[in-house]
C-alpha cells in the first residue's frame, strides 16, 4: 500500500490496494491513514455492491439515510442519482453528512457507478486544518458554543429539495428534525480540534438570534473555503472516496447538465461528539 497526500492540505490517495481483497494488516494501516487524513481516495477499484457493503462493515455499523432512495442490491446502500433531464443535484452545496442527527455519522463511502463524460467533480474541505488556522481571538470566541443543525429546510415538506426536480427521488418528510452539537469538537480518534459547523445544515448558535449567528457563521465559512483547506476530486470509473464526516465538508459540482450521474453511498454510524 502506498499513501500519498492528494493536495497540500486535504486528503490522501491510496495506491496499490484493492479494497475487496484487503488483508487485516492492510486494514490496520488504512485505519491509521483515515485517522491522519480524514479523506481517502482510491482508483481502479473492483467494488460491486456486496463488496462495498463488506468494506463498510469492516469499519463499523451502517446507518441508513432517512431521505435517499436505496439501491435494488441493498437497502443499506443509498443512491445519489441525477438523471439527464434533471437540473438539480443532491449535495450541491457545502455540507457534512448527517450532522442533523443526534449521533452524527462517522464517515461515508462513495463509489462511482455512472459518470458524466465531463464535470461532476466533488470538492472537499479540511475542518481540522481550518480550525488550527483560526486567529486566537476567534478560537476563544468559539469556546463553549453549541450550534443547531437541521434538515427541515432541505428535506421537509416545504424544503428546498421539495421545490426542485429531485422531489420524486426523496422520501421521509416525516423524519425531519434538529440536533445540537459543540461548535469545536475533539476528534475521537485523532484528538485534533475540529470546527464542526457547515453551510448545509447549521442554522444558528444555541442561545443566539439568527442574524447574529449568521454573521459569525458566514465568517467561519469564508475562512474554511480558502484554497489551502479545500481540494477537488475528479471521478473516473473505479473511483472510490471515503471521508470522515466529523472533520470534512464536501459538495458535488453540478456542471454536467444533460448527462447522468449515479453514485452509491454507504454511511457508517458514529458516536456522540464531545466538545474540545
Amino acid at each position: 500500500m502506498n499513501i500519498v497526500p492528494f493536495s497540500p492540505g486535504v486528503g490522501a490517495v491510496v495506491n496499490d490496494l484493492q479494497l475487496a481483497t484487503m488483508t487485516e494488516s492492510e486494514l490496520t494501516e488504512l485505519r491509521a491513514a483515515f485517522t491522519e487524513y480524514g479523506l481517502l481516495f482510491f482508483r481502479d477499484q473492483d467494488l460491486p455492491p456486496e463488496e462495498h457493503l463488506r468494506f463498510a462493515n469492516r469499519f463499523g455499523s451502517i446507518v441508513v439515510n432517512k431521505f435517499f432512495k436505496t439501491t435494488q442490491e441493498s437497502p443499506q446502500i443509498a443512491e445519489v442519482r441525477k438523471e439527464k433531464t434533471q437540473q438539480t443535484n443532491i449535495g450541491g452545496g457545502w455540507h457534512t453528512d448527517h450532522s442533523y442527527d443526534d449521533i452524527p455519522a462517522l464517515g461515508s463511502i462513495l463509489v462511482a457507478r455512472t459518470l458524466p463524460e465531463t464535470g461532476g467533480d466533488t470538492q472537499f474541505a479540511n475542518l481540522a486544518a481550518a480550525y488550527d488556522a483560526l486567529p486566537d481571538n476567534l478560537k476563544k470566541k468559539l469556546e463553549g458554543l453549541r450550534a443547531v443543525h437541521s434538515n427541515t429546510h432541505l428535506y421537509g415538506e416545504n424544503g428546498l429539495y421539495r421545490l426542485t426536480d429531485l422531489n420524486d427521488q426523496l422520501g421521509g418528510m416525516d423524519r425531519v428534525g434538529d440536533a445540537t452539537h459543540p461548535v469545536v469538537i475533539r476528534h475521537p480518534e485523532s484528538d485534533r480540534k475540529v470546527l464542526y459547523v457547515n453551510p448545509g445544515h447549521t442554522i444558528q448558535f444555541e442561545g443566539w438570534d439568527f442574524t447574529e449567528s449568521r454573521t459569525l457563521l458566514d465568517e467561519l465559512y469564508a475562512h474554511v473555503m480558502q484554497p489551502q483547506f479545500t481540494c477537488s476530486f475528479n471521478w473516473l470509473p473505479g473511483s472510490v472516496t471515503f471521508w470522515d464526516n466529523r472533520c470534512t465538508w464536501h459538495q458535488a459540482n453540478n456542471d454536467y447538465q444533460g448527462q447522468a450521474r449515479l453514485m452509491h453511498r454507504i454511511t457508517i454510524a458514529g458516536s456522540p461528539l464531545a466538545a474540545a
